[in-house]
């Protein structure tokens, strides 16, 4: 549905994308992860058709950008996108009338979208009375009622509390069971995680790493990571550095990277006579892996 190969854009001595390339298939979520600044709203702008490359091909559905894959492109940006003024039905009829949709055509496809976020019984209700993630989802209604080929989510779920960023998970799962192809960008790591197929991590412009959450991990030499807590964590790290255990620090917390999975009685064990006050055994993770590959080379 996507296919992006070797985009390249700089401002001056300023380089934004670097040789830029990777594809979604249809029905697809990608998620594009990244610092700030790594190049994610450039690639956006790009595939709208708003920026030009000074480099690089970009396709949708087999075809260049283009003024006609505009209409193939449905985007909810990370600023809701509403007229706070008018409401739900009002907000999604203005939009449709941009893309040509009239009449009979242009209801029908206003009902479609509300009752496909769940806002059917708020058509009439003002878009500002409306709470955050009610306002996310119709700004997500207003992407679909054209009926996008792609579906662009910019931080789709930034400013959110946990129930409505769920439902918007759900809703984005639907989407995708619809056969919708979706580019997701976040710095939710567990959002990524839960509904990403494929991972695209994007630093300085440049994608150094991508696959799924599977073939990431293969990019850390360890099966599960061990968080301890100690009064001694220089002789913590001296006993890991003597059993080939690979050392992090996550948030201030220590961690040991453990080339197989043990038993927690089996890891007490192994740092005997060395005081834990605590210790926690997790799957390796998207935040390890993508904290690794964005890590500075001399860190």
């Amino acid at each position: 549905m996507l296919n992006i190969q070797h985009l390249s854009k700089s401002y001056g001595q300023k380089v934004i994308l670097d040789d830029l390339s990777l594809s979604i298939a249809t029905g697809q979520i990608y998620g594009l992860l990244g610092p700030n600044g790594a190049g994610k709203t450039t690639t956006i702008n790009i595939l709208c058709n708003l920026l030009r490359a000074d480099s690089g091909a970009v396709q949708v559905n087999g075809q260049p950008i283009s003024e006609k894959t505009k209409y193939w492109i449905g985007v909810a940006p990370q600023e809701t996108l509403v007229y706070r003024s008018l409401t739900c039905a009002e907000n999604l009829g203005f939009f449709a009338s941009l893309y040509g949709l009239r009449g009979k055509e242009k209801a029908r496809r206003v009902q479609t979208c509300l009752e496909a976020v769940g806002l059917a019984d708020r058509a009439t209700s003002l878009a500002e009375t409306l709470s955050g993630g009610m306002q996310r989802r119709l700004s997500l209604a207003i992407a679909l009622v054209h009926q996008p080929k792609l579906l662009i989510l910019d931080e789709p779920t930034t400013g959110l509390d946990v129930e409505a960023r769920y439902e918007l998970w759900n809703l984005i799962r639907q989407l995708k069971n619809q056969g919708i192809t979706i580019l997701l960008t976040t710095h939710l790591l567990d959002e990524a995680e839960r509904l990403c197929d494929r991972i695209g991590i994007l630093k300085q412009g440049r994608l150094l790493a991508e696959g799924t959450l599977a073939e990431l991990r293969q990019r850390i030499s360890a099966k599960e990571v061990v968080t301890v807590q100690t009064t001694d964590e220089t002789a913590a790290i001296a006993r890991a550095v003597e059993l080939g255990f690979a050392h992090r620090y996550y948030g201030g917390d220590l961690a040991f990277w453990l080339p197989q999975s043990l038993e927690l009685k089996e890891i007490v064990a192994l740092f005997e006579n060395i005081p834990l006050n605590s210790l926690a055994r997790q799957p390796v993770r998207l935040e390890h892996i993508y904290l690794e590959v964005t890590k500075p080379i001399n860190a």
